[in-house]
């Protein structure tokens, strides 16, 4: 288990610019959220890259921009969308595996479109299968306002799908689907390989780290009793945060909070 953030904190700056940030301020694990199509091509790929190297980054995960059209292209009854999807997602995981990145996050079906679950399942696993061929793990995010808003939902996947059903928990958007994180953990367990972080109280529910009154020890102590060993990624809007030294000095205190949980694990003292 180790401590990281996403690009997508300092939306609207610009992805390269952002990742130099980031990277230049210390962050070791970053996901990369992907704000645009040309973002996936030159200079930007090539940028990121040389920053990657000289800092020694950790890319562990890639958010597409694509989740806003899931649902059209995934979940519908027309066969044709879903293998323009998949083919297009492969330029996705050809960079991701240029970076090292291994999960691919997956918004999936709004709750407002009808699927059958068989179809939606069946539909991950191709989503699946086709990310294998470049080393890369699609990854399906609890969203509040898609049908994996559902902890019930997201348990039958897993039932259905077995170690092929794999999850990024977002610990906002599950409080916002009205389950408690600790809660999906217990259910879900060991199938989720990533983590969405932000602290929640009542000042909000996208907060930084020790800013709200949630029990993110228990968390990260049931993140750890499942064998978690992913990445514990700040995800925060803009809002949620004053300057950007605040922010990379949260991501900071959650690093030390986060290594000591490992170092229980290593038998570290």
């Amino acid at each position: 288990m180790r401590a990281g953030m996403s690009t997508a904190c300092l939306y609207p700056m610009e992805l390269e610019k952002a990742f130099r940030l980031l990277a230049e301020s210390g962050v070791q694990n970053m996901e990369i959220f992907i704000n645009s199509n040309c973002e996936l091509y030159e200079p930007y790929l090539s940028d990121m890259l040389a920053v990657q190297r000289e800092y020694g980054t950790r890319v562990t995960s890639v958010h597409p921009f694509t989740c806003g059209i899931e649902s059209m292209m995934l979940f519908t009854e027309y066969e044709r969308r879903v293998d323009d999807i998949l083919e297009y997602y492969k330029i996705f995981f050809d960079r991701m595996s240029k970076f090292g990145a291994r999960y691919f996050i997956l918004h999936g079906n709004k709750s407002t479109n009808y699927c059958p679950e068989e179809r939606y399942f069946q539909r991950f696993l191709r989503l699946q299968e086709t990310a294998g061929e470049f080393g890369v793990t699609a990854a399906q995010e609890n969203v509040a306002r898609c049908v994996s808003g559902d902890l019930g939902f997201l348990s039958r996947m897993k039932a259905a799908l077995g170690d092929k059903a794999v999850f990024a928990l977002d610990t906002k958007q599950a409080l916002r689907a009205g389950h408690d994180p600790i809660e999906a953990v217990r259910t879900l367990g060991g199938n989720i390989r990533h983590l969405h972080f932000s602290d929640s109280g009542s000042a909000g529910d996208c907060l930084l780290f020790g800013k709200g009154e949630y029990d993110n020890l228990t968390l990260f102590r049931e993140l750890q009793n499942a064998g978690f060993e992913g990445t514990v990624a700040l995800e925060l809007y803009r809002s949620g945060y004053g300057s950007i030294s605040e922010l990379t000095e949260n991501y900071r205190e959650l690093a030390l909070v986060i290594d000591k949980f490992a170092d229980k694990k290593s038998g570290k003292n």
